[in-house]
């Protein structure tokens, strides 16, 4: 038999549960103060995916990666989390509108390693270098999108 005090605990990590799904959608992004790309960035996908973010500036990025289970092989200067997905680095709105859509299995988010000219964010002209976009989790990590040099 379950006590009352029990089941006052399960109903309130319910209710909690219930209520931080309902504001998943927005997206959080941690960031270093002093990057500016990472604005640009979050206007584009903003842009294509609609929604208000909430910017947290972080001393120690380091720490929330590690904390989001980013690999350090993928990293890059922000780092977002949306419906409970990481977004790491200058990823396409649309390839985060697929993750979001086709929710794939033993994906825990997509990362684009560094900073590559640009990639969303990283426009400077019309170069572009080739970058890929990367799913990590449970499942491994994999190529999701590859995008081409163009010069």
């Amino acid at each position: 038999m379950m006590t009352p005090v029990r089941r006052a605990l399960i109903a309130s990590a319910a209710l909690f549960a219930a209520v931080g799904a309902a504001h998943a959608a927005d997206p959080t992004m941690f960031r270093d103060a002093g990057c500016g790309c990472c604005l640009k960035w979050l206007a584009q996908v903003k842009s294509t995916l609609g929604g208000t973010a909430k910017v947290i500036n972080a001393a120690n990025m380091e720490a929330v990666k590690n904390q989001q289970g980013v690999p350090p092989a993928l990293r890059s200067c922000h780092t977002v989390i949306v419906n409970g997905y990481v977004i790491e680095g200058h990823v396409p709105a649309r390839e985060i509108a697929r993750l979001l859509k086709e929710k794939p299995k033993g994906v825990k988010g997509l990362a684009v390693a560094g900073m590559p000219t640009g990639s969303p964010g990283m426009e400077y002209g019309t170069v572009r270098d080739a970058y890929k976009v990367m799913t990590f989790g449970p499942g491994g990590q994999r190529v999701y999108a590859s995008y081409a040099a163009s010069r």
